[in-house]
């Protein structure tokens, strides 16, 4: 990985809105979320509404953080463990034979080796920002010269 502002602001740009994108129709319909999270058959139903009401709002934080650039190497830190819990998630379901949508950002998107790839390529993103999280254009940058 490079050590440039410039790219970890790039890519800190990049997957923030992507999670700010993927939040916004999970948010408006939980309980469509939560009938795609139960689809790929790993977590006890009995917290599947709570998964489903709650991680939507993450993303949507952790996005925002990153594309202000405020505690962006937290918010990192947190995508990063979600994108690996999903490329898990997507594998499993491809591994197993499940024919389901991935839950990525809203309705018609199966759970493939394109999302696998598209979150390897999130995750490299995010490890970039945690390990190299100097950026330019970041509002935690004011508070940091103070």
């Amino acid at each position: 990985m490079l050590s440039s502002p410039w790219l970890t602001t790039l890519f800190r740009t990049m997957v923030g809105l992507v999670f700010i994108y993927a939040s916004i129709d999970k948010i408006a319909d939980p309980a469509y979320f939560a009938g795609t999270i139960q689809n790929y058959q790993l977590i006890p139903v009995s917290i599947i509404n709570i998964v489903a009401i709650t991680l939507p709002w993450l993303e949507l934080l952790c996005g925002v953080l990153l594309l202000t650039g405020v505690l962006h190497r937290s918010a990192s830190l947190i995508i990063t463990f979600l994108i690996i819990v999903f490329i898990i998630a997507i594998s499993s379901a491809i591994f197993r034979g499940l024919d389901i949508e991935c839950g990525c950002y809203g309705s018609g998107i199966s759970a493939d080796w394109k999302r696998i790839v598209e979150d390897f390529f999130l995750l490299a993103f995010s490890l970039q920002i945690l390990f190299y999280p100097e950026s330019k254009l970041a509002l935690g940058n004011i508070w940091k010269k103070k």
